[in-house]
């Protein structure tokens, strides 16, 4: 017998809730099955799953102001920890199939921007603090509030330009982009690989990997980043028994043509009790001393923007695909899904995962015929198994792991259709967003452009009741920013 059909409009022919169970996650009442919720939670955890992996090499990759770098297997255990819980948070308490894992672009923010400026605990508080924020927000309304004030377009170039970002951090990270020796001497500041030539052994790696996974992509087989990651690091492996390429790195002199991060080798156990050292290891008032309040501020802002609008464009997207928006545009329980979205970017901070938030690849669990918070209790049972796998994190190279890098930027980059690019109030300030993030290897510094050329266009076109009154503050906020340099030195 085929099973009911799972779209919003078939209310009056489904079945009565058949326990006490159906009844609390809706799954009758949804045109779902039991069935139907753990095919869609399986998906979306194997389609996600590569986040495992690859947070805990962006956050491995940065470097705090004392020199200090995260344990890659603690950040492994505590990624797949804080995943699990989040997400089976979101099932009972939404009962919304959304999965949750650390953010891709606030990890790199927190990684290459602000880290830098303090220690790995004093920016993990910050992450706290950005969740308590967004929860407040969410209890009084000021986040619906503020996510109205910003253009939609301008939010979709926000997540275009973390996409270029993550792209370009990826080409760097495997090597395949690279600073000229001698930059200062040339118009030239970077080239393809050694040389202006791909002609290392990990290039090679990375190479096959990228055009694998995106042939997987294409395909649409699920979870083709996880395999792409793991297929990549398989030939790594292969490489290096064969060819003996080294770290980049050896004793202290750089070995162009070796392995970034990891050298690809077996471990020596593939499974282990988790490392959740970095569990509580946060501080949420040193940096205001040490980094100034005026950065910290900033830095604050800007995960707070950051997170805050991808949430909203998720789980909107997720609601529809399943056929679970009302008529307002909104899907069932949104208070609720916002307030377990902000406790998982606090626990995130608290637990040195980066800040937590819903992931759009839920939708691939939906595309399986999830519509409850069920799937999410499946997702999340998973990643709490996937904790004790973390010792396979030390074997993936820079050279495998970018690989979802330059994908995961590609699918965020897709978004750039929906810009009117006819419209140039709208589309330079979006311009600018999304270039002067990868240019200049900031977040911020895009999200700033973007918003503070967009009230200027504004001002200057003679639209400014266009603008809303909150956007007039951020753009305040955006200036001081830029100005920091200046107002420091006269200080």
């Amino acid at each position: 017998m085929d099973e009911p059909s799972a779209g919003a409009g078939t209310t009056a022919t489904r079945p009565a809730p058949h326990s006490g169970f159906d009844r609390f996650f809706e799954i009758s009442a949804r045109g779902s099955t039991l069935s139907r919720e753990i095919r869609g939670g399986l998906a979306t955890f194997f389609t996600m799953a590569y986040i495992v992996v690859l947070n805990p090499l962006i956050l491995g990759s940065g470097v705090d102001s004392t020199g200090g770098k995260l344990a890659l297997a603690a950040v492994a255990s505590a990624t797949a920890l804080v995943a699990g819980v989040m997400t089976i948070l979101m099932g009972v308490v939404a009962r919304f199939p959304l999965a949750l894992a650390a953010g891709l672009g606030v990890n790199a923010l927190v990684a290459f921007e602000i880290a830098p400026q303090m220690t790995w605990a004093d920016a993990m508080g910050l992450v706290v603090i950005e969740g308590v924020l967004i929860a407040i927000l969410v209890l009084t309304g000021l986040r619906t509030a503020v996510f109205r004030a910003v253009p939609t377009q301008l939010k979709t170039a926000i997540g275009v330009g973390i996409g270029l970002f993550l792209a370009l951090i990826g080409f760097v990270d495997a090597g395949f982009v690279r600073r000229v020796p001698d930059a200062a001497n040339t118009t030239v500041p970077v080239g393809l690989g050694i040389g202006g030539k791909l002609i290392s052994w990990p290039a090679l790696a990375f190479c096959v990997g990228l055009l694998l996974t995106v042939v997987l992509v294409v395909r649409k087989v699920r979870g083709a980043i996880l395999i792409g990651i793991l297929a990549s690091t398989v030939l790594a492996i292969v490489i290096e028994a064969i060819a003996k390429a080294g770290p980049s790195f050896v004793d202290g002199k750089p070995n162009p043509k070796g392995w970034s991060l990891n050298v690809p080798v077996l471990p020596d156990k593939v499974i282990d009790k988790p490392d959740l050292s970095l569990l509580g290891h946060f501080n949420v008032l040193h940096s205001w001393q040490t980094a100034g309040f005026l950065i910290v501020l900033m830095f604050v802002f800007t995960l707070l923007i950051t997170d805050f609008f991808d949430t909203m464009g998720t789980m909107v997207a997720v609601a529809q695909e399943g056929d679970l928006l009302d008529a307002e545009g909104m899907p069932p329980r949104t208070r609720e899904i916002l307030l377990v979205d902000s406790i998982a970017a606090a626990a995130g901070g608290a637990a040195s995962t980066s800040s937590n938030t819903t992931y759009i690849e839920s939708a691939s669990g939906v595309a399986e015929g999830a519509r409850t918070g069920v799937a999410s209790l499946v997702t999340g049972a998973l990643f709490l198994v996937a904790m004790f796998f973390a010792p396979l994190v030390t074997v993936v190279p820079f050279e495998a792991a970018s690989v979802a890098l330059v994908v995961v930027g590609f699918l965020m980059m897709t978004a750039v259709r929906t810009i009117d690019w006819s419209d140039y109030e709208i589309a330079l300030p979006a311009f600018l967003a999304i270039v002067i993030m990868p240019f200049t290897y900031s977040i911020s510094n895009g999200i700033g452009a973007g918003i503070v050329s967009y009230v200027v266009i504004k001002v200057a076109a003679g639209k400014p009741r266009e603008v809303h009154p909150l956007l007039y503050g951020v753009a305040a906020l955006f200036i001081v920013y830029f100005l920091r340099g200046p107002l420091e030195a006269l200080s």
